[in-house]
């Protein structure tokens, strides 16, 4: 999928909207971001919003970030400020006015609502961080882009006798054979 700005700019707003402004920091929404584009990929073949993620510190950060929280700040859509959390600074994102929906599928918000859920309630900004720090992370270099196909290589699994033989027939039939 071709990166899309206003989609982008459009989905920070709504997880701005979604979440708890206490529940919500920089690295959350970063985090919430990644996961909504790299699995919206893996269950639906498309990112939502096409977004280019590189490494950083926290893992995967997506590369139109500060832009799209300056814009909805300029536009008064999102108040930013820095908040004390627990003694640790944090951002805290206020929505102002409703985010617009119009260019996203139910499946799409649906997904996002889900993670923004998850990572929010289930989470702290260290571990959820911990959790985006996975093999391809580490093999990245700072600043390097994190495609969304390596979300299927992030995690040490086990390929299955099943996996082989899908993989085998899947080439016979490609091939002719």
């Amino acid at each position: 999928m071709k990166f899309d700005y206003e989609k982008f700019k459009g989905l920070v707003h709504y997880i701005c909207y979604k979440a708890d402004r206490n529940d919500l920091g920089a690295t959350k929404l970063n985090k919430i971001l990644w996961f909504s584009d790299a699995l919206n990929y893996v269950q639906f073949g498309e990112s939502i919003t096409g977004e280019v993620y590189k490494k950083e510190s926290f893992g995967p950060v997506p590369s139109h970030i500060l832009r799209a929280l300056d814009e909805l700040s300029a536009e008064g859509k999102v108040f930013i400020r820095d908040a004390n959390y627990y003694g640790y600074q944090k951002k805290e994102y206020v929505t102002l006015k409703r985010p617009n929906l119009e260019h996203f599928s139910p499946e799409e918000i649906s997904l996002v609502d889900e993670l923004t859920q998850s990572v929010c309630c289930g989470h702290t900004a260290r571990s959820i961080s911990d959790l985006t720090h996975d093999n391809v992370w580490e093999l990245a270099a700072f600043g390097e882009e994190i495609p969304y196909y390596t979300i299927f290589a992030g995690r040490n699994l086990k390929v299955t006798q099943e996996d082989i033989d899908w993989a085998h027939q899947s080439i016979s039939e490609d091939c002719g054979l």
